[in-house]
């Protein structure tokens, strides 16, 4: 005869005696949904450990085992982990000021669209097995001759990703598709537009495992860019790094200054004057 304590779950604990046949009934019955009948047994439901928020010495918020075998793992790892880290650390009042991913943006630039009507159709595919959602067509906004460009031709394919595709596809982008990037050593944290916005391109897209190598055809690369909701670089930065984004160590995020650029008036001048 089976011990009784292999027929109930593990998070129940006994403190009556009983038989085996009114345990396996009652197992049955909650198995189903259905709410069981006591018949003078007790079940007591053991108290649950506290959760430890883990982090690498860089600041970076470690997955556990048993987080890396949840459907939406990125998105549990931010409203458990990431929220109340930067809550504390930026000192929001309320919880709707603590920044978040609204979306990402995924295009791919087709030059030869126009005249490869089947080199389009293969990337559409590409990108919609690499995203999960079927990209739309990008249409150009105005002639320019000098690229034989036509306004109202297809230049490039681009998905918007919002909710849980969004975090799948941020959570196969840090964890497959950037570390198998060849000569990878971390992205740029200069690549911030001032408004907590981030950009990162790809020159390959044959890092996703979803993209076969030996059907690849002709190499395209894709940019990436993920938009917050933060009002600064610095807290899209630090939510960014929370969720695993690997940030090249060493390189200053001071804003760069750049050069004036002189008009040709100052050109003119300088001309006029060596002449006299």
């Amino acid at each position: 005869m089976a011990s009784s304590s292999a027929i109930l779950p593990c998070n129940l604990k006994l403190r009556s005696s009983f038989t085996p046949s009114v345990s396996l009934q009652h197992y049955q019955q909650r198995k189903c949904g259905l709410r069981p009948s006591t018949h003078g047994l007790r079940v007591v439901r053991a108290s649950a450990a506290p959760a430890v928020v883990s982090t690498s010495p860089t600041g970076v918020v470690l997955v556990d085992r048993s987080d890396a075998e949840k459907v939406h793992r990125l998105k549990t790892a931010y409203l458990e982990k990431a929220v109340p880290l930067l809550k504390e650390e930026f000192s929001y009042t309320n919880i709707h000021e603590v920044p978040k991913i609204e979306k990402i943006v995924v295009n791919c630039g087709i030059g030869d669209a126009a005249q490869n009507s089947k080199g389009l159709e293969a990337a559409m595919k590409d990108l919609s097995l690499i995203t999960g959602q079927r990209p739309v067509k990008t249409k150009a906004r105005q002639s320019i001759a000098g690229f034989k460009l036509r306004e109202g031709s297809t230049v490039g394919i681009a998905v918007t990703l919002r909710g849980n595709l969004m975090y799948s596809f941020l959570d196969r982008l840090i964890n497959l598709g950037l570390p198998r990037t060849r000569d990878f050593q971390g992205v740029n944290p200069n690549s911030f537009d001032g408004h907590g916005n981030y950009s990162i391109g790809m020159r390959e897209q044959s890092v996703f495992p979803e993209i076969r190598f030996d059907a690849l055809g002709k190499p395209r690369g894709m940019d990436v860019c993920i938009t917050t909701t933060a009002k600064t670089d610095n807290e899209a930065q630090k939510l960014l790094s929370l969720l695993g984004m690997p940030f090249r160590q060493g390189v200053s995020t001071a804003p760069l200054v750049r050069k004036k650029k002189l008009k040709a008036v100052h050109f003119d001048s300088k001309k006029s004057k060596g002449r006299k």
